[in-house]
């Protein structure tokens, strides 16, 4: 007998398919005005790379304890799937703080050049990915609380934990191309 995924799982990642596209469109036009120019990124742009580590692992801290949310909840262990989402969403928020305290001390705006433009709109657009989530993980530890845990719940976290993932993934592929790739 062949397993189906629940319909909500199933949105979920055509959803993520959606949203793959839109952030494939951002790269894109980063490494188009990127070959197109002689110097990129613009001479004396400074970006903290030790500020953007920090905030990445908080990312992938809170990808880590959606694992562990999704297990405990599987395991019908409820207060420890608590702790681990309580976990996720204070590493989330942490990566939010990080972030904004990040563009404030960048010394360049969107409207600076291409590559202001091009940084803002991709960490920006990822920074709203991520504030949806975490709106997504309140409602979920809200919601776990008031209600008994039932497949329909199960399949909810499994989704919230599929869409966290796509978050924390994207986010690598944007750190990298904007901190390492020069």
């Amino acid at each position: 007998m062949a397993v189906r995924a629940h319909p909500l799982v199933f949105g979920v990642a055509l959803f993520l398919a959606s949203e793959l596209m839109f952030f494939a469109g951002l790269f894109a036009a980063y490494f188009d005005l990127r070959s197109g120019s002689t110097l990129w990124p613009p001479p004396g742009l400074h970006l903290d790379t030790l500020q953007s580590a920090f905030g990445t692992l908080m990312l992938g801290i809170s990808s880590f304890t959606m694992i562990g949310m999704t297990r405990a909840l599987a395991r019908a262990a409820p207060s420890r799937a608590y702790a681990w989402l309580f976990s996720g969403i204070l590493a989330a928020v942490a990566f939010v703080v990080i972030a904004v305290s990040g563009w404030q001390s960048d010394g360049f705006t969107i409207a600076s050049h291409a590559y202001g433009s091009l940084f803002f709109a991709m960490t920006g657009f990822h920074l709203l990915h991520v504030i949806a989530g975490i709106v997504l993980l309140l409602a979920l530890f809200f919601g776990l609380r008031t209600a008994a845990l039932t497949a329909d719940h199960r399949a909810g976290a499994e989704a919230i934990m599929y869409y966290w993932h796509f978050v924390f993934i994207v986010w690598l592929g944007i750190w990298g191309t904007i901190y390492f790739l020069r």
